[in-house]
């Protein structure tokens, strides 16, 4: 008999289970009382959680030059190319690293770049990047990385997720994973992609939570109209109507939730109730009528060919203030593997004045110290020539080059005004201060205050993270 009393006992759980229609005529209810005064407003997705150590920097806008910029000719300038013009390469510097790309035909090939030293430090730049040269004393310029994969897809893939295997992470969902959200009603990891025209290699696993809850995916805003597509509430629907829907769809799925256990449910509330209050933050944050003149000048958003990357380094630094952790603006493409001269100045002219302007809009409103910038694509350019079929003689390009190549960091704990590293004289191999993918993401982690080995996530039985089995933190890349 107590046993049979135990039974009948109707829990909130059961009740609720059991009565899934009356709920739904309920939230129909609610849904068409247009007049209905609003609820509280929904809890913030992620909380701000605290990093292993003192952080220097809070938050990283990483300006991703997807297609592999020259460092040869924009920062790595070489008087033994001009000596070697036109010669097969040396096999000096060939021995003990047999390079896939190299061709029966390549020939070494000098720069037509002019290059001049800028700022207090001297540090020199190609006459296509005037802008950036102005900012040399805030910019740490390293010349030394290198990689393991010479394809794009890969490579893309290696410098965003930590893996050449697509299913993992990006950076911005690892640091959004350690550290939470420090925005309300915005994402916590953000990325904005060109109007160039051509597509991106790696496309969106370049941004994808991988195994991670969905919830730490990069969000893809749009420059024009909705920020996010579909973000816009349908004509008729109120704000307490969308408010009633969000949270009858949390009860109910937190219903779910209990009963499975599943993880990605919480992920979908998240969404939901992350996409109500960006109806509201989303347009207030592509309004750029609030800016003034001067600054929607320095960002080139009155010239044709800079407005549109101009418009997302202004958005990405409205960003930052309002607490994003992660921005990525991709640039695509810098493949230039013919008609380099042409290509190069295109995209040197479309994206230099406004990261430029972004470096200088940080710094002025005291930002810079604890955002993180980074400039730089997947890998470098061969020091050889590459012809194709069709192409005349003075419109060569180069070719993919994985051994050695040039970024430029900027701020979060970041020494200005040095050069980290180089390479050897044909701009080959990179044969000081050598720094892998893996050595950089450490680093980038560890100026957030997240320890790279302990930043883990257990999946199919074993512990991951954004550097795989290596990495470490870059002591030269740490402001004394």
């Amino acid at each position: 008999m107590e046993r049979l009393q135990r039974h009948q006992v109707q829990t909130r759980r059961r009740f609720l289970s059991e009565s899934a229609c009356g709920l739904g005529m309920t939230a129909l209810s609610t849904l068409l009382a247009k007049d209905a005064p609003a609820a509280t407003a929904p809890p913030r997705p992620l909380a701000a959680r605290p990093s292993h150590f003192p952080a220097r920097a809070r938050n990283v806008i990483f300006l991703f030059m997807a297609g592999a910029p020259s460092h040869l000719d924009l920062f790595d300038p070489k008087p033994r190319l001009r000596e070697l013009h036109g010669q097969p390469v040396p096999p000096s510097f060939l021995e003990g690293l047999p390079d896939p790309v190299i061709k029966a035909s390549a020939r070494v090939m000098n720069t037509p770049r002019t290059f001049t030293r800028h700022g207090r430090c001297g540090m020199e730049f190609s006459d296509y990047l005037p802008h950036l040269a102005g900012c040399a004393d805030d910019l740490c310029m390293v010349r030394s990385l290198w990689t393991t994969s010479a394809n794009h897809d890969p490579g893309q893939l290696l410098m965003n997720c930590g893996t050449v295997q697509f299913g993992h992470p990006a950076m911005g969902a690892w640091v959004a994973y350690g550290l939470g959200s420090a925005a309300d009603d915005l994402p916590a990891f953000v990325v904005m992609l060109s109007n160039s025209g051509l597509g991106l290699d790696g496309g969106a696993a370049l941004w994808s939570s991988g195994f991670l809850p969905s919830v730490y995916r990069g969000v893809t805003l749009r420059s024009q109209g909705d920020p996010i597509l579909h973000l816009s509430s349908p004509e008729g629907v109120t704000r307490p109507m969308q408010q009633a829907r969000i949270e009858t769809l949390r009860d109910l799925n937190r219903l779910r939730q209990d009963e499975t256990g599943d993880a990605e449910i919480a992920s979908r509330m998240e969404a939901y109730e992350l996409a109500f209050r960006m109806q509201v933050s989303a347009p207030e944050l592509m309004d750029l009528s609030r800016e003034t003149e001067p600054t929607r000048r320095a960002y080139g958003l009155d010239r044709e060919k800079t407005r549109w990357f101009g418009t997302h380094c202004l958005l990405a630094r409205r960003m930052v203030e309002r607490g994003v952790r992660f921005v990525q603006l991709y640039h695509t493409t810098w493949d230039d593997h013919s008609d380099l001269n042409r290509r190069l100045q295109t995209n040197c002219e479309m994206t230099d004045q406004p990261a430029a302007a972004l470096l200088q809009d940080l710094k002025q409103r005291g930002l810079l110290d604890d955002t993180l910038v980074i400039w730089g694509g997947e890998f470098g350019r061969t020091p050889m020539n590459e012809f194709r079929r069709g192409v005349n003689p003075g419109k060569e390009g180069r070719d993919h080059h994985p051994y050695g190549f040039t970024m430029l960091l900027a701020g979060g704990g970041i020494p200005g005004g040095r050069v980290l590293g180089a390479t050897d004289d044909l701009g080959y191999h990179a044969v000081s201060d050598r720094i892998h993918v893996h050595d950089l993401q450490a680093t980038l982690l560890h100026l957030l205050g997240l320890d790279h080995t302990r930043l883990t996530y257990r999946h199919q039985g074993r512990d991951f993270r954004l550097t795989d089995v290596g990495g470490r933190v870059v002591e030269g890349l740490l402001r004394a």
